[in-house]
């Protein structure tokens, strides 16, 4: 079989026929009396070998060892294979991202593509200084789409540095919730923890929805910052978490507050329909009476949700405090007189 019939038969050009053959891939049988080369059979099953190991990313060299050294191992070969080529699907799925990030920011001109580049890049900068420094300029111009923040930010470790890409994100208008709802079920603690952080700081009613949702949430941490945060929002699902906290002493002069304010009706500027009023306060006085019943509670955790009443409004606080006035615990005694004296000079 002539070149031209190879060709056509393997789909491998007639220059690449030599090229192998240049290189000792492949040796025709012969030549006719006009000097084309012939191939038999046996060279185009070669040929057919040959495009098979390159298909798998072999590079001709190892196609050659492959194919012409008996003791060749192909385990050790096959491994490196995997290995270059997960490298070059995380490069190339790296490069994707970036450029559907800067595709997201709608560009206007190359400097704009250029611009979004650079903080994208700074964002990824080992210095602090310079991520926090491309977060502040983010938020400011909202140049970086809303998937590099919240990326960004479900990564940070960085205290300062992780504010200033929550205030970004907060700034930016975006949708980032869905992304940091799939980061509230990181196996990793910290990146659920950044997770609902962010979503305290966006005022929107998704966010309020994924932080009730977050009061089950298996982790207690992720659990207690909702909590504050739907307190300070007006939200009542979060008293029960709250008191939780006070007994616990895990921010308890946090959780008391954010009770207080349920109760007075101040939840913060942008939260949704509070549910707030007389019987918000004297559910929350229950609340913690309630507890204060409970016979596995210590002492301390006593004088803490005592102290928690101060800031409840209404007769059921009221009366409460008037009972724990006369309680056995010296220290719950006085903690609930003084409580009194001060409600009396309001």
């Amino acid at each position: 079989m002539l070149i031209g019939d190879v060709a056509r038969r393997s789909g491998v050009s007639a220059r690449m026929l030599r090229h192998y053959e240049s290189l000792g891939l492949v040796r025709p049988t012969g030549r006719t009396g006009s000097g084309y080369r012939r191939y038999a059979d046996e060279d185009i099953r070669r040929i057919f070998h040959i495009e098979s190991l390159r298909s798998l990313g072999l590079s001709l060299r190892d196609v050659g060892r492959a194919l012409d050294d008996p003791g060749f191992a192909p385990a050790e070969l096959v491994e490196d294979l995997i290995l270059r080529t997960r490298e070059r699907i995380a490069a190339e799925t790296e490069l994707l991202t970036r450029l559907r990030r800067i595709d997201a920011a709608e560009p206007a001109g190359w400097e704009e593509v250029l611009r979004v580049v650079a903080l994208l890049q700074a964002l990824e900068s080992k210095s602090p200084g310079a991520r926090q420094r491309a977060a502040l300029s983010a938020g400011e111009d909202a140049a970086v789409p809303v998937e590099a923040l919240v990326e960004a930010v479900l990564g940070e470790s960085d205290p300062i540095v992780a504010g200033a890409l929550r205030w970004a994100l907060a700034q930016s208008g975006g949708d980032g919730t869905a992304l940091l709802a799939e980061g509230l079920d990181s196996p990793a603690a910290e990146v659920r923890e950044r997770a609902v952080r962010c979503l305290a700081e966006l005022p929107d009613g998704t966010a309020t929805a994924l932080l009730r949702d977050a009061l089950g949430h298996p982790d207690a941490v992720v659990r207690r910052c909702a909590a504050l945060a739907l307190g300070a929002r007006g939200v009542a699902d979060a008293v029960p978490t709250l008191i939780d906290m006070i007994v616990g002493a895990t921010n308890d002069a946090d959780a008391a507050d954010a009770l207080g304010a349920l109760a007075n009706g101040s939840a913060s500027v942008g939260s949704p329909a509070p549910v707030n009023g007389p019987a918000l306060a004297d559910r929350i006085a229950a609340g913690l009476v309630d507890r204060l019943a409970q016979e596995d509670i210590g002492p301390d955790a006593r004088r803490r949700l005592t102290q928690a009443l101060a800031d409840v409004p209404g007769g059921t606080a009221s009366r409460a405090l008037e009972a724990l006035a006369r309680d056995e615990d010296r220290a719950v005694a006085l903690t609930a007189t003084y409580i009194l004296k001060l409600r009396d000079t309001r």
